[in-house]
């Protein structure tokens, strides 16, 4: 794991937000594009459906060198040989999933304030997501955490952070101005019609900003 990112582009591949789309198909599309991680979250799905994707996904990834990680299930994470996992606030600790996952692999957090990010930090977190930013369709029960936390975070965080929540293409330059480096991206990119090319526009932007 990386200790440090570089303006880095997290896609969220989400079942529920893709719903009949055929997931695999997007994905292969989006991995392509060659973003620097991607996780699967299917919060709704059986562990056997969830492990057969993931097995595919993690195939395609190691062929295009694209880091994957599984969205809370540690057991699936680990059957499939996944890269990392990615932990909300009521998942187990970090602690017992770096006892499993061993030092070598991700494990990323959730956190909606300054206080668990800061605790993710001392316990141990690779990285940590600060969000939702914006208000989001995908976590409609939680309230946007605004810019200034993004600010905050850039100056108290030293582990590499993501912002997410709602992000877009609109409005990724102000989240850059804001003091986000990585972003991480759901709907922008699984629900665009082209989303390579989406990829590729994002992933300029994020380099190319001063």
């Amino acid at each position: 794991m990386p200790k440090k990112f570089n303006h880095a582009l997290y896609i969220i591949l989400d079942k529920q937000t893709l719903a009949k789309k055929n997931l695999l198909k997007i994905s292969r599309k989006i991995i392509r594009a060659r973003p620097d991680l991607v996780q699967l979250r299917d919060k709704a799905g059986l562990g056997k459906g969830i492990l057969k994707t993931a097995l595919k996904l993690k195939k395609l990834c190691r062929a295009n060198k694209v880091k994957l990680l599984m969205n809370d299930r540690l057991d699936l994470a680990l059957l499939a040989g996944c890269d990392g996992v990615h932990l909300g606030q009521d998942d187990i600790p970090i602690k017992i999933a770096r006892k499993f996952l061993g030092k070598n692999k991700i494990i990323g957090i959730s956190c909606h304030s300054l206080s668990q990010a800061l605790k993710a930090q001392s316990g141990g977190a690779d990285y940590i997501s600060i969000g939702p930013v914006f208000t989001t369709p995908t976590k409609p029960e939680y309230r946007p955490v605004g810019l200034q936390l993004v600010s905050r975070a850039k100056n108290k965080i030293r582990i590499p952070f993501f912002v997410i929540g709602d992000i877009k293409l609109s409005n990724l330059k102000t989240l850059l101005k804001s003091g986000a480096g990585n972003v991480a991206v759901c709907r922008e990119v699984c629900l665009a019609k082209q989303p390579a090319v989406a990829i590729r526009t994002l992933k300029k932007i994020l380099r190319n900003y001063n």
